[in-house]
């Protein structure tokens, strides 16, 4: 009997042992992986057709006015990065809306909660519109679409020649994700490795 309490009081000591140092390893490296010093990264956002052709992508004001869409990854991960318009100075959320229709449109939504289109820009300054068209489990898939007829897929494009898929990811099963600015979201859009399903 006092040999099998023994024996216990070992392995709980050993236990112990590994969970603490591990503690400690982990807590080490975390401390050793912060970096102060990394520079924000600008990713370009575009509609990429099959011919290998790029559609610029951008947010356009009630007025006209044209705006760029970008990806921003601000740490060394490249996995999640925000989608942001850059309009007057500011970053203003890209969200995917709640739909009228079969679609889900995306928009850039101001703090007023005013809505500027999301929108392909084609070679001969044509419009396409930019909506979630199909979700899997919680991934909404984007495309700039040419009268409901081709599907363009929409993707990051880093400096040094990385590419992301832009999605529409769900975060629960709810119709409206949340509310910004007074306006129902459905989906927030990210930029993320790309995956086929």
């Amino acid at each position: 009997m006092s040999y099998d309490i023994r024996a216990m009081k070992n392995s709980i000591l050993l236990c112990f042992t590994v969970v603490l140092s591990s503690t400690l390893c982990f807590s080490q490296n975390e401390n050793t992986s912060i970096k102060t010093d990394f520079k924000e990264v600008i990713w370009h956002v575009k509609g990429f057709k099959p011919e290998v052709k790029f559609l610029k992508i951008k947010a356009i004001d009630k007025s006209g006015k044209i705006y760029d869409v970008k990806a921003i990854q601000n740490s060394e991960q490249t996995s999640l990065l925000d989608v942001k318009a850059f309009v007057k100075g500011k970053r203003l959320p890209v969200k995917m809306l709640v739909g009228q229709g079969k679609y889900h449109p995306v928009k850039a939504i101001d703090e007023d909660g005013q809505i500027l289109d999301i929108k392909a820009i084609t070679d001969n300054g044509g419009f396409l519109p930019v909506k979630g068209v199909s979700q899997s489990g919680n991934i909404v898939h984007i495309r700039a679409i040419y009268e409901d007829l081709i599907f363009y897929n929409v993707i990051a494009i880093s400096p040094d020649g990385k590419t992301n898929a832009v999605k529409g990811i769900k975060m629960n099963t709810d119709e409206v994700e949340t509310t910004v600015n007074g306006i129902e979201v459905f989906a927030h859009i990210k930029s993320i490795p790309q995956i086929k399903y």
